[in-house]
């Protein structure tokens, strides 16, 4: 079955994910991560895009990435993310082979039935991905997520995050855009409840 072609419209809003090579954990441990993060700031270096929201996990990563009139395609910047981190990673580690398991996923979220709700429930859905696999019990302090970024105003980063638009349209303050978007972990929690 042929590869269904990616949109290449310029100003959407991407949730895009890669596993690693076998499903194996091999972003399981700080030199990885940290790679990761580096090349993520090589990548905002280089070429002009919003990084909305990331998570780090063991043998897979998230990004939520909005590309720009005049910038490159999704499919380029991605390109460029998992060739660099793959190429640094194998010298690092006297390796030698591919390092992802598949061409990433993509999913614009501008083409879904409510891009607002999903954009919201998708930052709480990735901020949970660890407490679902029982690294931490709390999303707030995994180290390498996004999520603070959308709780506190004066959170500092490892990564230049911009603040989608959409959670900007929830009031007219930081304190009241946070108010409404905790109503989305309200609901992600009783969603897990019944889960687990």
């Amino acid at each position: 079955m042929p590869r269904k072609p990616r949109l290449t419209q310029l100003g959407m809003t991407h949730h895009v994910f890669s596993r690693c090579i076998e499903k194996k954990g091999l972003l399981n441990d700080t030199f990885a991560s940290e790679l990761l993060i580096e090349v993520l700031h090589m990548a905002q270096d280089k070429y002009a895009f919003e990084l909305i929201a990331f998570q780090i996990m063991d043998n897979h990563f998230h990004f939520v990435i909005q590309t720009v009139e005049d910038g490159k395609t999704i499919s380029r910047i991605m390109q460029y993310i998992k060739a660099r981190f793959a190429e640094r990673y194998n010298r690092a580690n006297e390796r030698c082979g591919p390092f992802w398991n598949e061409r990433f996923k993509d999913i614009v979220i501008e083409q879904s039935d409510n891009p607002m709700h999903y954009l919201l429930w998708l930052l709480w859905y990735l901020a949970f991905n660890p407490v679902r696999k029982k690294l931490t019990t709390n999303p707030r302090k995994y180290r390498y997520s996004s999520i603070n970024c959308y709780l506190d105003e004066q959170h500092i980063c490892p990564l230049k995050i911009t603040l989608h638009q959409y959670f900007l349209w929830l009031g007219d303050t930081f304190a009241d855009r946070m108010k409404s978007f905790l109503y989305y972990e309200e609901a992600y929690r009783k969603r897990l409840a019944i889960m687990f």
